[in-house]
């Protein structure tokens, strides 16, 4: 598909304005100039991108498009003042940016000065993104060398083209230094969606509603504080306060019921209660054990992460790689000025040597931090399962809400009665002695606030779903009228004060 092609695809019709002026005079070398004269007959293109802005769904977007058959998309010293041009454009007129690059990577017929040129891309990537603007980009068939390594892949979201090659060296390029062959699925966005370092899998057809929906939800205007009922979600009765008196249910009863089948999960909950929603899944990682999203909660735009519950029937190892696609959706979130939710509903981490090589405890500590230290809000759901470290990992937040019947615990009950007692058998015994039910994370002060489950919520998804978003859409409103640096302050003496009985 040409950039013309596909920019037709994405815009509104007759919704596109380009930006492009004449490059700069012909190169001396007369070989060179011969290539760049058959590009432009062929293409009918005076260089290897296109800029303008164009309208998707109604909304103003900034496009950059490459254009394989002009020398293979490569990008020299003019195609690179052309693309950083429109972004600082787009900067300036405030425009979400989305770039379809497709490239062989640095021209080599300009050699270093082309090479240094990612700097300048990137540069202006970097002051768009840090403006707030989302940058947004759609990784084509193939996508290699300098572009991937650099302006390609910063997308605050990054979509892939389904079978495209994607990576740093060039499989010829690689055998020819190596001598051996790449394996072939090595640069296949599949195989990158399943490692998440690409969001989403998307055929060419499919891409404008993804980028429509993106922007519908981006461009949400939050309500006012104090509106946290807007969109048709009212504000729930206060909880009591946690009262070491009160009656909690029996923490095993809690554990069996967060593990039946038909429990709902972070998709289920979403699905139920979001008034827009962009799901970031892609094929490969699809029925994993993470849940990553775009929506409006509350009548709110959030970025939302969260573990998608495991049963026996469906096993979800929660994975290092899913604990540093937790950090980039964090880092997003406040790249974009969005509240950030996240979801606990795990059996755990991953249990295997491949986990230990791969530095899953690492990931948990980064997680930890990064979450601590994002200036965002963030609001954390314990929606079920909260088993060691891969659900303390999603925990530290502003504001925690919970399930009834949700628990959070070093091991699963099993599990630390193998340590206690040498054998399973006393899994009900430690679950009551642990305190690991909402309830009583209330007490130590964990949970700020319990949403009801009657009699669990496998048996109301659907009302308990919506009492839940209910309670989600009051506590963003809270956490949006606090000041950010009354909020961060908050936010660090909770954090002190976790684990001490009120």
């Amino acid at each position: 598909m040409t950039a013309r092609q596909l920019i037709g695809l994405l815009v509104d019709p007759d919704g596109f304005q380009g930006w492009d002026e004449p490059p700069a005079g012909p190169p001396a070398d007369p070989g060179y100039r011969a290539s760049l004269d058959r590009a432009r007959a062929r293409t009918g293109l005076d260089e290897a991108v296109l800029t303008g802005a164009g309208l998707v769904g109604g909304r103003p977007v900034a496009l950059v498009a490459s254009e394989f058959g002009f020398l293979g998309g490569s990008i020299g010293v003019a195609t690179a003042e052309r693309i950083t041009r429109a972004v600082e454009r787009a900067t300036a007129e405030r425009l979400p940016l989305l770039a379809l690059p497709v490239s062989g990577g640095t021209r080599m017929q300009e050699g270093s000065s082309a090479f240094l040129c990612m700097l300048r891309i990137t540069a202006a990537v970097q002051a768009h993104r840090a403006a707030g603007l989302p940058y947004l980009t759609y990784l084509r068939n193939p996508t290699m060398g300098g572009v991937f390594a650099s302006w390609g892949t910063l997308g605050q979201l990054v979509f892939a083209e389904p079978g495209a090659r994607l990576g740093f060296l060039g499989p010829r390029v690689y055998e020819e230094l190596r001598g051996v062959e790449l394996p072939p699925d090595v640069q296949r966005a599949e195989t990158l969606a399943g490692r998440g370092l690409v969001d989403a899998v998307v055929p060419p057809e499919d891409l404008r509603e993804l980028v429509r929906r993106t922007l519908a939800v981006l461009a949400t205007t939050a309500p006012a504080p104090g509106r946290a009922d807007t969109a048709g979600t009212s504000t729930p009765d206060p909880s009591p306060a946690p009262d070491g008196a009160a009656e909690h249910p029996d923490a095993w009863d809690s554990v069996r019921r967060t593990r039946r089948p038909d429990r709902p999960g972070t998709r289920e909950l979403l699905r139920h209660t979001a008034e827009e929603l962009v799901l970031l899944d892609a094929p490969g990682g699809r029925g994993g054990a993470l849940v990553r999203a775009l929506a409006v909660l509350g009548g709110r735009p959030v970025l939302v992460v969260g573990q998608q519950r495991q049963t026996p029937e469906h096993e979800r190892p929660f994975t290092a790689a899913d604990l540093r696609a937790v950090r980039r959706t964090a880092r997003v979130a406040e790249q974009l000025g969005l509240p950030l939710v996240t979801v606990v509903d795990t059996a755990g981490a991953e249990l295997s040597a491949q986990a230990e090589l791969d530095g899953i405890a690492v990931e948990i500590a980064h997680c930890l931090t990064t979450l601590l230290a994002l200036r965002t809000p963030v609001l954390a759901v314990l929606l079920g399962q909260g088993s060691g470290g891969g659900a303390l990992a999603l925990l530290p937040a502003d504001r925690v809400l919970a399930a009834g019947h949700a628990w959070l615990a070093p091991l699963p009950p099993e599990g630390a009665s193998a340590i206690v007692h040498r054998d399973g058998g006393h899994a009900a015994e430690l679950a009551r002695s642990q305190g690991i039910g909402a309830g009583h994370l209330a007490e130590v002060g964990l949970v700020d606030e319990v949403v009801e489950e009657r009699p669990d919520a496998a048996d109301e998804p659907e009302a308990f779903c919506a009492r839940l978003g209910r309670a989600v859409g009051a506590a963003l409103g809270g956490l949006a009228a606090l000041p950010e640096p009354d909020r961060l302050a908050a936010r660090a003496l909770r954090h002190r004060r976790l684990g001490d009985l009120r």
